[in-house]
């Protein structure tokens, strides 16, 4: 005698990326959207300031738009790893996670260690210690909700 079984296969055709390739993404997104913003509203942090940080002198737009979207992506795959170790998926709850990382990001990287890096490597336009630029928060602002919300679409 003998007895049959049957076994079910889910079929998807969904592609889904791991947290730190959908951080990624959405720190290279993020970070093209923020770097235009730079280049258009202060473009001397974009020119001189970020390429400054690795010691080379400006005006370099271009050495300083790969090095922001270095640290874009780099930071992207960071929030895709905190991130994708809670229980966030929707879109909304993860452009706000974005939002708060973004801030931040302003206030540890971009009000603090930037103007102490700046000084330590002889910058001559070094901002002030803490740097608190609105501009800046409105670009790292930008930066988060973009990165959350391509996240979102990717994971």
């Amino acid at each position: 005698m003998s007895t049959k079984t049957r076994t079910g296969t889910e079929m998807t055709n969904e592609t889904r990326l791991e947290p730190w390739q959908a951080g990624l993404v959405g720190g290279i997104v993020g970070g093209a959207v923020f770097g235009a913003m730079l280049t258009m509203m202060m473009t001397p942090v974009i020119e001189m300031a970020i390429p400054a940080l690795y010691g080379i002198a400006g005006p370099a737009g271009l050495a300083g738009w790969v090095i922001h979207m270095a640290n874009s992506a780099v930071l992207g795959v960071v929030f895709g790893a905190l991130v994708g170790a809670s229980a966030l998926s929707d879109t909304g709850k993860l452009a706000g996670a974005g939002l708060a990382y973004g801030v931040v990001l302003w206030v540890v990287l971009a009000a603090i260690v930037m103007p102490v890096w700046l000084s330590a490597v002889g910058f001559p336009m070094s901002p002030p210690l803490p740097n608190f630029n609105p501009m800046s928060l409105v670009g790292h602002a930008v930066y988060g909700v973009v990165l959350g919300i391509v996240y979102a679409a990717f994971r």
